[in-house]
């Protein structure tokens, strides 16, 4: 009887440990894993960044990035070409391309002309 008792117990703990291993996973799977998928896209992106970029900074600013070195950048603002900020990579929250940028305007006009003649019929 004594043996009977302490061999259900030792059936419930195996049964608690399955479930804190099965959490742990879903954790993993649900938190950490997309977390370092968005980290590695960010440093490829970072990496990737060449004078000529436009860029989005973390504070919704546009700016064409004129300078790089190792941790910093240099990003022009707006038409004035005397605001020019320099600062961390870590700032720059989207990297477009030229050849993107005018791709993506080319789109745009074409889905607009497509709009328009749709309307006049």
């Amino acid at each position: 009887m004594i043996f009977a008792s302490s061999s259900s117990g030792s059936g419930s703990a195996l049964s608690m440990i399955i479930l804190l291993v099965a959490m742990f996973a879903l954790m993993y799977f649900m938190m950490i894993r997309p977390q370092r998928k968005e980290q590695k896209r960010m440093q490829a992106m970072l990496s990737a960044m060449e004078i000529g970029d436009a860029v989005v900074t973390t504070g919704g600013f546009y700016g064409i990035i004129i300078d790089i070195s190792e941790d910093d950048v240099i990003v022009e603002f707006g038409n004035n070409k005397n605001c020019r900020i320099p600062m961390r990579k870590e700032a720059i929250a989207q990297v477009e391309k030229p050849e993107q940028a005018a791709a993506a305007k080319e789109e745009k006009a074409a889905a607009a002309k497509t709009a328009d003649k749709d309307a006049k019929k």
